[in-house]
């Protein structure tokens, strides 16, 4: 909201000054990372932006900012008990702990509120009778397709067979990949004027974003199996710092999949209501690089990258980098959670 005030005294009536506000309520957003969840960052992870957990961090990594816990110790492992914010990253000085917790449960958006702007003026997809929807964004429109069969891919972990010789797979398969698509369900749609999709389905996203919009994956009975997002290719913004903006809100989770790029970008606000963000334990699969420039939101604990007990990376992106979008604290993608108290933006004289 902008406020203009103006003012004169009672003996220069006609010498005026103006003076312009900007206030704004701050989005959850404005955290790189938002969890109700235990977190842990890698040696080979770079942050841009603060951090906040309800449950313990550990940070092997570096960052530029805040990396706050509501916890003052707590259970890493069995029997292994550590302050609020442990481990080999830098600088320390940037660690809090214990904070005030952040309830998880009045931050997350509010699904209903994205059907509703759906169902007003924005696009709202019905269950595809198949395996989802895959929307590719071509700058201020999308193509749209149903996804008719899905890719698997074996996750963790592989046993050595009695022999002492050859391994064999004993883990779960990972169906998260595009298998085939049926030709466009249509194309060049201009993104809502109000940027709500909902989709009641499971739904893949990718492209290049000119313009505000959120995709929203959820059941409307809000009952489980909960809805998921795939981010499967590239997902950019056409201009930093402008009017373009890209939220994903999942019910469920937020799946980095097996065929995503080797190195991957990702330039979104990302919140999976009842689930986590992650790319699965793939068995064999190491990644260069995933870079984020946006905000991630998730109650469960999640992950990009495995490691062993040397800290070598046995599976997902080796090197990762989470940049803060300071366009989202006050300009948020449609239905995402802001506070409720106006924070002061700017100020200037006017004419």
């Amino acid at each position: 909201a902008e406020i203009r005030s103006t003012g004169w005294t009672i003996w220069e009536p006609d010498d005026r000054r103006t003076i312009a506000v900007r206030v704004g309520f701050p989005a959850l957003t404005d955290y790189t990372f938002l969890s109700n969840a235990n977190m842990n960052f890698g040696f080979t992870t770079v942050v841009n932006g603060s951090i906040h957990s309800n449950g313990g961090i550990r940070f092997d990594g570096t960052t530029d900012s805040w990396v706050r816990s509501a916890m003052d110790r707590y259970q890493y492992q069995p029997g292994q008990w550590r302050n609020g914010v442990w481990g080999s990253g830098h600088p320390a000085s940037f660690w809090q702990f214990p904070v005030p917790n952040i309830d998880f449960f009045s931050i997350t958006a509010d699904l209903a509120a994205l059907q509703d702007l759906a169902d007003n003026g924005g696009r709202h997809l019905s269950q595809s009778n198949e395996e989802g929807w895959h929307i590719v964004f071509r700058g201020a429109v999308y193509d749209l397709y149903k996804v008719t069969s899905r890719g698997c891919h074996s996750g963790q972990i592989r046993r050595l067979r009695p022999n002492g010789i050859t391994w064999y797979w004993a883990g779960t398969n990972y169906c998260y990949d595009i298998g085939t698509e049926a030709p466009p369900d249509s194309t060049n749609n201009p993104i809502p004027a109000n940027g709500a999709i909902f989709i009641d389905d499971d739904v893949w996203v990718s492209g290049v974003v000119d313009g505000r919009v959120t995709i929203g994956a959820g059941a409307i009975s809000g009952q489980q199996p909960y809805h998921q997002i795939y981010v499967n290719d590239n997902l950019t913004l056409a201009a930093h710092g402008s009017d373009d903006v890209i939220g994903l809100l999942a019910q469920g989770d937020v799946v980095i999949p097996y065929d995503a790029p080797n190195n991957m970008i990702i330039e979104a606000a990302m919140l999976a209501q009842f689930g986590t963000i992650y790319h699965p334990y793939y068995d064999n699969s190491i990644k260069n690089s995933l870079t984020v420039f946006g905000s991630q939101i998730y109650y469960q604990t999640g992950g990009v990258k495995y490691v062993n007990g040397w800290g070598n990376v046995v599976s997902g992106f080796t090197n990762t980098a989470y940049s803060y979008d300071a366009n989202l604290r006050y300009y948020p993608p449609p239905a995402f959670p802001v506070g409720n108290t106006y924070e002061l933006i700017s100020w200037e004289e006017v004419l």
